[in-house]
């Protein structure tokens, strides 16, 4: 594999969510950007074309960066198994830790935040879709500490599914202590389902997902870098 043009293959989840879609081809517009000469493909592990196996098929290797906030089923399990039946193997193609959580990616929520109205005092609730896998779920409370080393104060985890405490629940539990104005930071990459779900939780402000911020593009090609040359890192 070229260690200066390896492919990037940037695989995530898949929405039927069309504004989703449109929100991963800006990140992978923007990752084309910040890395010229590089062919950068994409790949959905489920609901969406084009699947992992398009977007590896005439590679000799690559770096897989897996564009999931936390490391659950589908990071951990189900795209290893699609590559593998890909025939792909572990010497040509790279695969990267997912893109979260990151300090990169709590700078971009932080960003949303201001966006949105957030203000600095403001209680500040984390919400992630959710995941049975412990170990994920442990990657979402890790993130809610770096977002609140960003807003300097404590952050509250919650979610929309799966998982609990559920969204709405952290947020009607920190009204009832006493908190004025609470904001969501949705540690979301992509606008569907889950995002929807988040302006009935309660809370007086509700960012936008990370979307193609600069941090999110910057993790992304972090992660490509480091795979390349993990001793320069």
């Amino acid at each position: 594999m070229d260690g200066v043009t390896a492919p990037l293959v940037l695989v995530t989840h898949g929405s039927c969510d069309d504004a989703a879609h449109a929100c991963t081809g800006d990140i992978v517009d923007a990752v084309r950007v910040a890395l010229p000469g590089v062919e950068v493909r994409l790949g959905y592990v489920d609901v969406r074309s084009p699947k992992v196996v398009d977007a590896v098929a005439g590679l000799d290797g690559a770096v897989v960066v897996p564009a999931f906030l936390a490391s659950g089923y589908h990071v951990r399990t189900d795209l290893p198994a699609q590559l593998a039946a890909c025939g792909v193997t572990p010497d040509r193609f790279r695969v990267t830790p997912a893109v979260g959580p990151d300090p990169l990616l709590a700078g971009a929520a932080r960003a949303r935040l201001a966006e949105a109205g957030w203000t600095y005092g403001d209680a500040v609730v984390l919400a992630a879709a959710g995941s049975l896998d412990a170990a994920a779920l442990a990657e979402v409370r890790a993130a809610g500490r770096l977002l609140a080393a960003e807003v300097g104060r404590k952050v509250r985890v919650g979610f929309v599914a799966t998982a609990v405490p559920r969204v709405d629940a952290v947020v009607a539990g920190l009204r009832a202590a006493g908190e004025r104005r609470i904001a969501i930071a949705p540690w979301l990459l992509a606008p569907g389902m889950f995002h929807t779900r988040l302006a009935d939780a309660g809370a007086d402000v509700v960012a936008a997902p990370l979307g193609a911020h600069p941090d999110v593009v910057a993790a992304v090609v972090a992660r490509y870098r480091t795979a390349l040359h993990p001793a320069a890192t």
